[in-house]
């Protein structure tokens, strides 16, 4: 314990210097304070509720038997990827709930007080392209919601890029309203997503029991699901790029869960939180977006794997409105939570001094749109071979080395004050770590072929894969592995 931390009974530590004068300290960016540690383990659940139950979680299992699983192959798959990706949760998370730091602080100790921003705009990039994808599909469900009140929106004139004018204002209306609420800042989240959690778990048992129902029962329903597959395939070929695909989703946010954990009230609300709130959440929601995908050929006569279209077939204006209105929080609460805040802290952390919260915010806003999320949502197939697995190599090299670093290097201790001290402990040359710097790279270079491959290849599945392909399949466990194990050794060297 030193005179500028104070350290409670729980191990929380507080920072009690004054750093405010640091070029690297902004009042977003400084530790939280005791106070403001109020997250209850409902609170990280209800976060994680909210961030799950969203579109592109629906879409997932289906996705995977799209390629040529069954059913309940998907869904292990699904829970296992989960599973996976809560340990290196739980353990960034860790850092977050002791020191009260964001993100892109804690890479401060492994990469530098400069050489932070590389990891931290990697991940805010990768969060730009998320928020642009759920804004577009939160738009797509606005403009289905127009159409249903007033049959003349669907006739508003004009394409824009073959896309009709009424879904372009539809999505720049969605645009819009999460940027005033950005502007309200990050403690609203906390709110929006614990009461928006109760709702989003009703109205998905609502959509399961309609389905179950108007197919003729669930078991009916899910033996049905065959019909979803487009092609046969051998579960263990498909079975390494689905997984590292189901752990992919979560990937970004097992680096950045340090800036929510930051403000939770002990380690056991936010291991317990995620635990009971992500696996199963994930899983469920999938679930029910294969079940009801299934009843849909059965009602039907096709598969309607899209929400927004298939509640465009229901008949009572009041039904399509609630669907309409739990479809539109879905995607506020996770692209506010899972994709705004951590690229305005990583943007904030460029320049402290001159970007908050807020701007880090706006400028995650256009990005998002710049990213063109129409074209990453092209088909399931690029969703899941070039988006998903594509970023999961990035995310799990920046992983392995934070978790390296903190668990095995530094054993949880680090130095408070001096993660705002630009000539510190963490400056190492230059403010770079480049230990932390060459392992990135070194962690990369593997799967680089084969994520060209894949993003030049229709639907993102290489038809006769060869070895750098299928070590693609595994991008976050390789980069995961060389990133760890090659920055612990580079570390060491250090200290010989």
């Amino acid at each position: 314990m030193t005179d500028d931390v104070a350290v409670t009974e729980s191990g929380f530590e507080e920072l009690a210097e004054d750093v405010s004068g640091s070029p690297l300290w902004n009042e977003d960016l400084a530790p939280t304070t005791l106070e403001q540690r109020t997250w209850s383990t409902w609170n990280i659940a209800a976060l994680w509720i909210g961030m799950s139950v969203v579109i592109t979680t629906y879409l997932l299992g289906g996705s995977f038997i799209q390629q040529g699983m069954n059913w309940w192959q998907a869904m292990l798959t699904i829970l296992l990827g989960n599973s996976i990706v809560l340990i290196p949760m739980v353990l960034n998370a860790h850092a977050g709930t002791k020191y009260g730091i964001s993100f892109p602080v804690l890479c401060r100790a492994s990469f530098g007080t400069t050489g932070a921003n590389i990891p931290a705009i990697l991940r805010a990039i990768v969060a730009c392209g998320w928020f642009g994808i759920q804004t577009w599909i939160g738009g797509t469900a606005l403009d289905a919601l127009f159409t249903a009140v007033w049959s003349g929106w669907a006739s508003l004139g004009g394409e824009i890029a073959g896309v009709a004018l009424h879904t372009w204002i539809s999505f720049f209306i969605f645009w819009i309203v999460q940027v005033v609420i950005i502007l309200r800042g990050i403690e609203g989240i906390k709110y929006l997503e614990s009461w928006a959690a109760p709702l989003l778990l009703f109205g998905g048992m609502l959509l399961l029991v309609w389905a179950s129902y108007a197919a003729g029962g669930l078991g009916n329903v899910l033996s049905g699901s065959s019909a979803l597959q487009e092609q046969k395939a051998d579960f263990w070929l498909i079975f390494p790029g689905a997984l590292t695909a189901s752990v992919g989703y979560w990937a970004t946010l097992s680096l950045n869960i340090p800036d929510f954990t930051r403000y939770a009230r002990s380690q056991r609300s936010q291991m317990l939180g995620q635990a009971l709130g992500l696996p199963l959440t994930m899983t469920a929601f999938a679930f029910i977006g294969v079940a009801v995908t299934s009843a849909t050929v059965i009602i039907y006569g096709e598969a309607i794997a899209d929400p927004v279209a298939l509640i465009q077939r229901f008949d009572s204006a009041l039904i399509i409105l609630f669907s309409m209105l739990v479809i539109f929080v879905a995607q506020l609460t996770t692209n506010m939570a899972a994709n705004v805040v951590s690229p305005s802290n990583d943007f904030s952390n460029l320049n402290p001094k001159r970007i908050s919260y807020v701007t880090g915010g706006i400028i995650t806003a256009v990005i998002g749109i710049l990213m063109m999320p129409w074209e990453l949502m092209s088909s399931l197939g690029s969703y899941i071979f070039t988006w998903l697995i594509g970023y999961s190599g990035l995310m799990g090299a920046i992983g392995g080395i934070l978790i390296c670093d903190y668990w095995l290097i530094r054993k949880q201790k680090l130095d408070l004050a001096g993660l705002f001290d630009p000539k510190g402990e963490y400056s190492y040359k230059g403010g770079v770590n480049f230990a932390a710097v060459a392992a990135l790279v070194l962690a990369i270079a593997p799967v680089v072929y084969g994520f060209i491959r894949a993003a030049t290849t229709p639907g993102g599945q290489v038809a006769d894969p060869g070895f750098f392909d299928t070590l693609y399949n595994y991008a976050w466990f390789v980069t995961f592995g060389i990133g760890f194990s090659v920055y612990w050794l580079l570390m060491g060297l250090k200290r010989s």
